[in-house]
């Protein structure tokens, strides 16, 4: 009979076992205190490396600590350096980038560019929802950087121009342009077509 009430007694007469069998509640908040430190100690890292950055270094160090210390703010600051390079690096292809994309796009407009100038040449857009259309195309491309160049009395230069002929004229200085015969086009002093020019020469 001892025994089947023991059985049905869930509580323990033995201290030691219900110690034993007891949860621990004073562990698990030390445990967790534990890494509360440590990831205090952690979230400072980083502002503690930007004040290392402007410590001075160390006059005359006495000691090997002091010596260890200047080894260390030095090999900080070189580090640091190498970070601020390496991002206005990163910066400069993204730009690089950037103006590279936007010139490709822009540059296979150019045709559609080339009609619109033609039509108005021809008197074709004077006004009209197409003319609207037209001036709002190229004043958003003209917000993108895109920038036409060739005009008559231009010195020749080979970078900007392609020669298509020579010229025999007076109206012009040799070797200015004479003749547009196809505007060129530039995205922030990059090429994004040549113009098509006469070179003018002397008559004979």
């Amino acid at each position: 009979m001892a025994n089947s009430e023991n059985t049905q007694n869930p509580e323990s007469n033995d201290p030691l076992e219900d110690a034993f069998n007891a949860p621990d509640a004073e562990g698990a908040p030390e445990a967790e205190g534990a890494d509360a430190g440590a990831t205090a100690e952690e979230a400072p890292a980083a502002g503690e490396a930007a004040d290392a950055a402007e410590a001075e270094f160390i006059e005359n160090p006495d000691s090997e600590a002091e010596k260890l210390a200047n080894e260390r703010l030095e090999d900080l600051r070189r580090l640091q350096a190498e970070f601020q390079n390496f991002r206005n690096r990163s910066q400069r292809e993204k730009d690089q980038l950037r103006e590279f994309v936007v010139a490709d796009v822009l540059g296979s407009l150019l045709p559609v560019i080339d009609d619109i100038d033609a039509a108005r040449k021809h008197g074709d857009l004077t006004d009209g929802p197409f003319a609207a259309i037209a001036a709002k195309l190229q004043e958003a491309l003209t917000k993108q950087g895109l920038e036409a160049y060739g005009e008559v009395g231009e010195d020749f230069d080979p970078k900007i121009h392609e020669a298509v002929m020579q010229q025999p004229t007076s109206e012009v200085a040799p070797d200015q342009v004479s003749l547009v015969l196809r505007s060129g086009y530039k995205v922030k002093d990059r090429v994004v077509r040549a113009a098509q020019v006469a070179v003018a020469v002397e008559e004979s």
